[in-house]
């Protein structure tokens, strides 16, 4: 019933780990593909139950979805590698999209501008919410139909763009295109922690290290760079969202620490 899609670059120490957090889920997955994004350092030990995929060349975030296309299962999901989700998380999802038909994410935002990358609300592991968000984009994981990845395609990423950020923005955007469809955070409810997208306290400790997209200010700028052209393209977001300024990696180490001792 469902495909997974995981990615192997530079955190690579964690990845027997993230396989097995997959292979324990209570729904059980029909497929795992390790998409194994260039690196001159990469070692990894190999199971047999396993599809590696081996490229000598580094294609950055959309390739995942390119490796996509191979996948047989009606529902797709693909982490980011510092993402390991709770037992009960395709549960979770497969629950939330029969009756909120749209992309499924561990991490929403709601953006407060309608001109620049600014973040207004976030929901997820990191913020909990105790019922389905509707958001502008999500990430960390990603949650969908494989017919899908039609839509995904229908329009090409433009190479003058970073191939490092703006595959997030692009699915939600094709999604509401051409198909009508939302993007969502299923519920992250304190009480029901094996729900989650994500295990807080581990992607807090590998989402803030220096291999971080979000906190290289290059990658930074490359973001705000997508989102602008998403926008001209027609990206619609959610209005009236109140400003947060998005703070350094140690304030969220902190809100998330404080989460965790609640849990």
């Amino acid at each position: 019933m469902i495909s997974v899609i995981l990615n192997a670059f530079r955190r690579t120490d964690f990845l027997e780990e993230q396989i097995q957090a997959i292979k324990d889920q209570s729904i059980k997955v029909e497929e795992i593909l390790v998409w194994c994004n260039n690196d001159k350092n990469l070692d990894i030990k190999k199971s047999p139950d396993i599809t590696y995929c081996d490229c000598n060349k580094n294609f950055g975030v959309w390739s995942r979805f390119s490796l996509a296309l191979n996948c047989k299962s009606p529902f797709i999901a693909i982490f980011d590698d510092d993402t390991f989700p709770g037992k009960d998380w395709f549960k979770n999802c497969l629950k939330t999209i029969e009756e909120w038909n749209g992309l499924l994410g561990a991490r929403g935002v709601r953006f407060s501008s309608g001109q620049k990358y600014f973040i207004g609300e976030e929901f997820g592991w990191n913020n909990p919410n105790e019922k389905v968000k509707e958001v502008d984009i999500v990430g960390h994981a990603w949650f969908f139909r494989r017919e899908w990845l039609s839509t995904f395609w229908r329009e090409l990423p433009d190479h003058d763009q970073s191939s490092f950020v703006g595959e997030d923005i692009h699915f939600s955007y094709t999604l509401q295109k051409y198909l009508g469809l939302k993007t969502y955070v299923p519920p992250h409810s304190k009480t029901k922690i094996d729900e989650w997208g994500s295990n807080p306290d581990i992607a807090l400790r590998l989402g803030t290290d220096s291999n971080s997209i979000s906190y290289n200010p290059i990658h930074q700028k490359e973001m705000n760079d997508a989102f602008v052209h998403y926008l001209d393209k027609g990206f619609k977001v959610n209005p009236n969202v109140s400003l947060r300024i998005k703070g350094s990696a140690k304030d969220l180490k902190s809100k998330i620490g404080k989460i965790i001792k609640k849990i």
